[in-house]
């Protein structure tokens, strides 16, 4: 019996539609020659949002964090790296150049409350929510 599971190539394909179509509504750039979309993970926990961004191969000071409202944007650049000036190269699958990823986060948060850190070419960025994503129980009173 054959199997009704995309191939790859069909996979790949919709990946790259979905990030497109994330982009266009998260109001990013269209993506251009040189540039490369780092996959990302996206968690809403009690407290905090934390957004996981693969960037392997980078120096964290090429990597730049910004938040303006609920739009958290990473930015950097994965430059090539030159071992050889007579190197001849007969496949280069790595991606290289500038990325620009533009996340809308799912609920308002403190922007004086948030961290980046970077490991083993993962960059987590933690958002603490503001007091107002969080809501409030209000009791009822008995009268």
């Amino acid at each position: 019996m054959r199997s009704l599971q995309p191939t790859n190539g069909f996979t790949a394909l919709r990946r790259e539609m979905d990030r497109m179509f994330d982009q266009f509504w998260e109001g990013g750039p269209a993506p251009i020659a040189g540039e490369w979309t780092p996959a990302i993970d996206v968690s809403d926990l009690k407290d905090e949002i934390v957004v996981k961004a693969e960037v392997p191969g980078i120096d964290p000071k090429e990597i730049q964090v910004t938040l303006d409202g609920q739009i958290l944007t990473l930015t950097g650049e994965k430059k090539y790296e030159v071992e050889d000036k007579d190197e001849k190269h007969y496949r280069m699958e790595r991606a290289m150049g500038f990325f620009s990823r533009h996340v809308r986060l799912p609920a308002p948060v403190d922007e004086g409350n948030v961290s980046a850190t970077f490991k083993d070419g993962i960059l987590t960025v933690r958002l603490h929510k503001s007091k107002a994503a969080k809501g409030a129980a209000i009791p009822v009173k008995h009268e």
